[in-house]
């Protein structure tokens, strides 16, 4: 499994709007520049963060994104789900899948289960604001 640029961007506009947020609607364009992304992309990203309320934003002037809840109530799960489909490393555990014909003597069925729990598990044991923690001060690009 391999999380691609729409799941680590997400995860970098969370973080932005948690470390940059004072109550009102941050520009995207501010996020994007001090992001280093293009603001077209992350155009393409928004909609599914404010579709499923993880944001919610306001046009035209003093508009912009914000948090809909506090850092701490985010789980990097949530959001790669959202951003990527799902987390299933193969086929046949994605979500509406059809049942596979061989399920019943495949030997690496359990150990493709495990490894998705896993997965989820770990990235649903980490916060936004966790992310937001720095080690001796060094800013993590994602």
């Amino acid at each position: 499994m391999m999380i691609s640029t729409r799941g680590r961007y997400a995860l970098r506009v969370m973080i932005d709007l948690a470390e940059h947020s004072s109550g009102g609607y941050i520009p995207m364009k501010d996020v994007a520049e001090r992001q280093g992304l293009s603001l077209k992309y992350l155009e393409r990203i928004l909609p599914v963060l404010t579709k499923n309320k993880l944001i919610s934003g306001v046009h035209g002037k003093g508009g912009g994104y914000r948090l809909s809840r506090e850092p701490s109530e985010y789980k990097v799960g949530e959001i790669l789900r959202l951003t990527e489909g799902n987390l299933a490393p193969v086929s046949c555990l994605e979500c509406g899948a059809e049942p596979c014909s061989r399920a019943s003597e495949c030997r690496t069925l359990k150990m493709w289960t495990g490894f998705f729990n896993l997965t989820n598990e770990y990235f649903d044991s980490i916060t936004i604001a966790d992310l937001m923690k720095t080690e001796d001060n060094l800013n993590y690009v994602i």
